[in-house]
């Protein structure tokens, strides 16, 4: 059984005891006070000198004669009510109940007030109400971020694509246009249709990353071959910008874990390192070993993350950059694929940024 259904129980049985002692202890107090109500009230009426013509004589002469049918009675009109009471307060704690359960539902910041024997109550509603209200902002967030994403995109499909219209139609048109010219036309045709292909790339990912849950198929992998892999890959992207590379990994470290995802995580880090790092400077890989863990860490310099964009960076849809003009900028999923993945392999990850350095550090399982 669950924590919560624990609790739930519990909360269950004190609140019936508590019902039920309440109705025994008024039984047994009214029991008391109808009996001595009933001795004193004879001890104290015997006191005075009665005449048979008195009205008031006659019916306490009646019931004199009847007492114990009069006790019991007064003994029993008295349970009833009782029990009524608590039969009443017992189904206006449900009906209570019923009325905050609308209130659940309700978009205003207004809490749930019940009556103080329904306190535990009272706070589990409110903690529901709170997270219903929690999951439905971030879901209206992220449904307003992947719109307006999507607007942007469509709007950046138009630029590629009019240049690689624009220059193949010169080509066509320009009978007499110069090899060098040729050249440089068919090199910007080619780099307009390489964004526009990786602008269509992003619509896919959007929708898979949408559609479909993941799963792990994990083996074991050769984390220091995969790194010297997926590093030697990105060697034309290093020199483009001119940066270099440090990878500090021990020979054959074994992990456990599903390598093409896992290769996807260290491809979108890497990646992003590289997008966001200065002319010039070192990207650093590490990884350190523990007893029961290990810890890949991504280091490249480049401007300061600020503290508020730091906490968001793994968010869906998410980037860096506002603007829609830098080539640098993907869809905002990288990392937030990044980290579902590295969850899913019952790791974590996290970043940090401080004078112009940004290290982001994935911690896994290890395997000795």
């Amino acid at each position: 059984m669950s924590k919560r259904k624990a609790k739930k129980t519990n909360f269950k049985r004190a609140l019936s005891f508590r019902i039920l002692v309440r109705f025994f202890a008024t039984i047994i107090i009214y029991s008391i006070a109808v009996i001595t109500l009933f001795i004193v009230a004879k001890n104290f009426l015997g006191l005075f000198i009665w005449y048979e013509h008195d009205l008031l004589y006659r019916i306490l002469n009646t019931i004199d004669d009847n007492y114990i049918l009069f006790f019991i009675l007064v003994m029993g009109l008295g349970y009833l009510i009782i029990f009524l009471y608590y039969w009443i307060r017992t189904m206006g704690y449900l009906d209570n109940i019923i009325k905050a359960t609308e209130v659940i539902y309700n978009t205003e910041d207004e809490l749930i007030e019940l009556p103080s024997d329904l306190k535990e109550v009272e706070y589990r509603m409110n903690e529901i109400k709170m997270d219903i209200q929690k999951n439905q902002r971030a879901a209206k967030e992220a449904e307003q971020r992947k719109n307006d994403l999507v607007v942007y995109l469509a709007h950046d499909l138009k630029t590629p694509l009019t240049s690689v219209i624009g220059y193949l139609t010169l080509l066509r048109d320009e009978k007499d246009i110069s090899e060098e010219l040729k050249d440089k036309y068919l090199s910007i045709t080619l780099e307009k249709a390489e964004r526009l292909e990786e602008l269509i790339n992003e619509f896919f990912e959007i929708t898979r990353f949408s559609l479909t849950d993941l799963t792990l198929e994990t083996s074991k992998v050769n984390l220091t071959r995969m790194l010297e892999q997926i590093t030697f890959e990105f060697k034309p992207m290093f020199l483009e910008k001119n940066l270099s590379y440090i990878l500090n990994v021990s020979d054959n470290l074994m992990i456990k874990c599903d390598a093409n995802k896992m290769q996807r995580v260290f491809d979108n880090i890497i990646r992003n390192a590289i997008n966001y790092s200065f002319p010039q400077t070192t990207i650093e890989i590490s990884v350190e070993e523990y007893s029961r863990d290990i810890k890949i860490r991504f280091t490249n310099h480049g401007n300061t993350i600020p503290a508020e964009k730091l906490e968001r960076i793994f968010e869906q849809f998410y980037r860096l950059d506002s603007s829609r003009t830098s080539n640098t900028g993907g869809a905002g999923l990288g990392l937030a694929i990044a980290k579902e993945i590295v969850e899913l392999h019952k790791g974590k990850i996290n970043a940090k940024s401080d004078n112009d350095i940004i290290e982001f550090e994935i911690t896994l399982p290890y395997i000795s």
